[in-house]
C-alpha cells in the first residue's frame, strides 16, 4: 500500500475522533514602538498520533506541546519551565481556551519524496516499506502498524487514560 493511501485510510477511521489544536509563535508588530507580548496563534486542527499529527490534507513532524494557561507570576526552578509557562501564556493570549492542548513548532512533511525514497522528518522507507521513527532515539516501525495501533489507542483510550 502506498504512503498516500496509508494516511487516507487512516485518516478514514479518525474522522469521528476530536482533534487538537495547531498553533504557530508569532512576535506581534509594535504599536508606537512598545513591544507587545508574543501570541501562539490558531493555525488548524489535526489528530495526534505521536510523532505525526495528520490534518485533512497533510501529514507534520510532531514538535512542542503545550496546554494554554493564564500568565502567573511564579518562582521557577529551572528556566526550562520559565519558558514552558511563557509559551502557555502566549498560547492564551493568542485565544486558546484555558487548559486546549495546542501543538507548535510542527514542520510539514512530504509524502511524495518520501514515496521516492528520501527521508521527510520521521517518515522514511526503509527496504521499500513505508517506515516512522516513532522517537528521537527510538528504531524504524512499519507505518502501517504504526498508524494502525495509534488510531487503535484514539478510539479505544487505556483505562485510567484521559
Amino acid at each position: 500500500m502506498s504512503i498516500v493511501a496509508l494516511f487516507d485510510a487512516a485518516r478514514a477511521r479518525l474522522r469521528p475522533l476530536p482533534r487538537e489544536a495547531l498553533g504557530e509563535f508569532v512576535q506581534p508588530r509594535r504599536v508606537l514602538g512598545m513591544p507587545r507580548a508574543p501570541r501562539i496563534v490558531p493555525r488548524g486542527e489535526a489528530w495526534h498520533l505521536g510523532a505525526l499529527l495528520v490534518t485533512d490534507d497533510a501529514v507534520l513532524a510532531t514538535g512542542d506541546i503545550v496546554r494554554a494557561r493564564t500568565e502567573a507570576r511564579r518562582g521557577y526552578a529551572a528556566e526550562s519551565q520559565r519558558r514552558r509557562a511563557e509559551l502557555a501564556a502566549a498560547a492564551r493570549r493568542g485565544g486558546f481556551a484555558e487548559g486546549q492542548t495546542v501543538h507548535i513548532g510542527w514542520t510539514v512533511l512530504d509524502l511524495g519524496a518520501v514515496a521516492a525514497g528520501a527521508a521527510s522528518g520521521p517518515l522514511s522507507l526503509r527496504d521499500g516499506t513505508p517506515s516512522v521513527r516513532w522517537s528521537a532515539s527510538g528504531g524504524w516501525m512499519p507505518l502501517a502498524a504504526y498508524l494502525d495501533e495509534r488510531v487503535g489507542l484514539l478510539e479505544q483510550p487505556p483505562l485510567g487514560a484521559s
